[in-house]
């Protein structure tokens, strides 16, 4: 197996545990707001303090990894997270549980920056849709487990006992990361100097941090962003309200939330797909008509199937419609990453833990929202209206999307294979042709400036 497919199947492995970890809070809501007694609006700032410090820590822990590397920001994210996972399931009190979520979220932070960061320096441009696909597609597999183990765990042993369960997996999984991977494929003992070739990056830069001031007048950077804010508010329902807006909404029992893991399994389908398209589509079409068709395509179809479900007479309907808007919401995921990878190069890690801070800024306000509108309207339809506007804007964005403009410009360099062969021999030449040619041009502006003697 090339050391690649090990990274990927380690990032999926965490993706995994990470909505594991989400996702078993959302499960468990229903019993904790009973056993707590705390209200929709209350349970509303539960779940937004995880995104409110998710957000603020995104930037810094993302920028952090394009500095020192991914390896020892992974782990100290990982670990930092499962602690307080854990520690979810020791709280006694409202106050307690808003201050655990919070550092839960401060721990999390920067997790997905840093994965970007490996992609980036692990897989080659022409399969980094794939990969995140993978990744999504794992990371939707741990959130349709979540009501499989969290719901027999909680009617047998109540629901504290998921949370110290999910701790422990967070844990085991950062001990193995820091022990074998390495931030650059030129630093990972045993790996081919074919494989080298085959990935085509050089070692890991080193460079100052982010130039901010460039970043901001960028519009890809703040058009990405928006984007990532546009659809994760929607999924700020599905990882904080969709159990509680089943059973208190649409009438299902706590038994019947095992089928609360649909819109996951179909989710999980819609981001290994989408990630496969968005490959095939940039080599058929080239990378920004590519990646615009996968995204106007995923976020138009979510945001008729929202319509949908709003409209829905039946808990069953309800269901199947917000399955289907989740599968365009992930569909088109995996591209958004990938562009952002695109366009940040070296600060990919900035750039991605940017869009993140923006999206779960919008997840924060997303939970916040849907609980007040649920008290003001005293029923759970008045809280999808933002959401399927918020997608509507976000195609209009997908239009505008150009991921060959990097955020930083960086200089372009072309890198032969090592191995002598033909196709090393004309890479060579075409190097040598660009220098010869720039060397002739350079020559030729200096014969112009030269005075004419006559």
């Amino acid at each position: 197996m090339k050391f690649q497919h090990r990274v990927v199947g380690m990032l999926s492995l965490l993706a995994i545990i990470t909505y594991l970890d989400r996702i078993c809070i959302a499960v468990a809501g229903p019993q904790m707001q009973d056993s707590l007694g705390i209200s929709p609006q209350a349970w509303g700032w539960v779940t937004s303090a995880f995104f409110l410090s998710y957000a603020a820590f995104e930037i810094p822990t993302g920028a952090l990894g394009d500095r020192i590397g991914p390896r020892r920001v992974l782990t100290r994210v990982v670990t930092w997270w499962s602690a307080f996972t854990s520690l979810t399931g020791m709280v006694s009190s409202y106050p307690l549980l808003l201050l655990v979520r919070f550092c839960f979220g401060a721990g999390e932070a920067g997790a997905y920056p840093n994965v970007s960061i490996v992609i980036g320096r692990w897989i080659p441009q022409r399969r980094r849709a794939s990969v995140w696909g993978i990744i999504w597609m794992t990371s939707q597999i741990g959130a349709a487990l979540a009501p499989l183990l969290v719901v027999p765990l909680q009617l047998r042993y109540g629901w504290r006992a998921s949370f110290y369960l999910f701790g422990i997996l967070g844990i085991a999984w950062s001990v193995v990361w820091y022990a074998w991977f390495r931030d650059s494929p030129h630093e990972m003992s045993g790996i081919t100097a074919a494989e080298r070739d085959e990935i085509g990056v050089e070692p890991a830069p080193r460079h100052g941090g982010m130039p901010w001031g460039i970043a901001l007048r960028s519009a890809m950077f703040w058009r990405v962003a928006a984007i990532g804010a546009s659809y994760v508010y929607v999924i700020g329902f599905f990882q904080s309200w969709l159990q509680t807006y089943l059973v208190k909404g649409r009438g299902f029992t706590a038994a019947a939330l095992v089928f609360s893991t649909v819109p996951y399994i179909v989710g999980a389908c819609a981001n290994g797909v989408g990630g496969i398209v968005s490959d095939r589509l940039v080599r058929k079409f080239g990378l920004t008509t590519g990646r615009r068709i996968v995204g106007v395509s995923g976020l138009g179809s979510a945001a008729i199937f929202m319509a949908a479900t709003i409209s829905a007479t039946s808990g069953l309907w309800s269901l199947i419609f917000l399955s289907l808007a989740y599968a365009g919401i992930l569909f088109q995921q995996p591209t958004l990453c990938a562009t952002s990878v695109d366009i940040g190069k070296g600060h990919v890690g900035a750039v991605f833990g940017f869009m993140n801070m923006a999206s779960n800024l919008a997840a924060a306000l997303s939970s916040v929202v849907f609980g007040y509108l649920v008290a003001y309207s005293g029923g759970y339809e008045l809280p999808f209206i933002p959401m399927l506007v918020l997608l509507c804007v976000g195609v209009l964005l997908w239009l505008r999307v150009d991921p060959t403009r990097q955020v930083v410009d960086e200089p372009r360099s072309v890198r032969c294979p090592r191995r002598p062969s033909a196709e090393t021999a004309r890479c060579r030449l075409r190097t040598n042709s660009i220098g010869n040619s720039a060397m002739t041009y350079s020559r030729s502006l200096r014969s112009i400036r030269r005075p004419i003697s006559v």
